[in-house]
């Protein structure tokens, strides 16, 4: 689904793997919602203009509704999160990187829904998977997901993982999913912008048909760039240095040329990246400085 992993098309099956040391002791526990996290934090959404330049959302995603895709996503996740239950991987309540990452999300969330106002009423969700893959992600309606193997191959600090976590928050509030299905369906389909109105309701229940696909798809460079941008301000605002995600990349990058993930090959390569993050960093320092207070 982004561009930590490259062989999204076999997560649901891989899961409930687990296949680090001691993953399996994890005891069965129950979901955890972050839902109305900025009120349960004293912290209020952001109201400051947007400091990065990502433009407008694409209209095209309006092809797909919202509420029905949101909703696959939460079946899909509930169904992922019961798998790795089953086999012992899912972290348990009081596993500390699993508390490291909520609170993490804590700070992250309350500045959201400049993004995007249909997150104000998202079920915030943040899940630790003990798997060795270097990924995570954020399914459409705020479910979030990360692998042991991001944190513990990568071994990232908490700017770092703000980082990696504001990006894929992005790709939800910028919906990028619902943009690709619609794309992908509308071409299927033979339907055009101008038939919008005619095709709307089909599209909806390809949207819900495709909710097992929502993990396999593939994100475009623009989707890519969009998401570092928004997810660098998202960190900055919550008190998370930006300059981590030079870091964030340069760790990738060297992951990648050890056999790590290969998403190099079809997403932004690392230099082009870093640049494009580097080049941005004045416009959000000043956030960071404030937050910190």
């Amino acid at each position: 689904m982004c561009w930590l992993c490259d062989a999204k098309s076999s997560l649901s099956a891989s899961a409930g793997v687990h296949d680090e040391p001691g993953a399996g002791r994890w005891s069965p526990r129950r979901g955890f919602l972050l839902a109305g996290a900025a009120a349960a934090t004293g912290l209020v959404s952001a109201t400051a203009q947007a400091q990065v330049d990502v433009g407008e959302a694409s209209a095209l995603r309006n092809l797909v509704p919202a509420e029905e895709l949101e909703g696959a996503a939460r079946q899909q996740y509930g169904e992922m999160l019961e798998q790795a239950r089953a086999k012992g991987a899912l972290a348990p309540e009081q596993h500390p990187q699993l508390q490291r990452l909520r609170q993490i999300a804590r700070r992250l969330i309350p500045f959201t829904a400049p993004w995007n106002s249909r997150s104000r009423s998202w079920q915030w969700e943040v899940n630790l998977i003990g798997n060795s893959q270097v990924n995570a992600f954020c399914m459409p309606g705020g479910k979030i997901c990360f692998y042991t193997g991001i944190l513990d191959k990568l071994k990232l600090g908490d700017d770092e993982v703000a980082m990696v976590m504001g990006h894929e928050m992005a790709h939800a509030l910028r919906e990028h999913a619902r943009e690709r299905l619609a794309k992908t369906q509308a071409t299927s389909l033979g339907l055009s912008l101008g038939a919008r109105l005619l095709g709307l309701g089909e599209l909806g229940n390809v949207a819900a048909d495709l909710g097992t696909q929502l993990l396999a798809l593939k994100y475009s460079r623009d989707d890519e760039t969009e998401a570092d941008l928004v997810g660098l301000e998202l960190g900055a605002r919550g008190a998370y240095n930006p300059q981590a995600s030079v870091s964030l990349w340069r760790k990738m990058m060297a992951a990648n040329g050890r056999g790590g993930p290969g998403f190099l090959s079809t997403h932004p390569s690392g230099p082009n990246r870093i640049q494009e993050l580097q080049d941005n960093l004045p416009r959000v320092r000043q956030l960071y400085e404030q937050a910190r207070g």
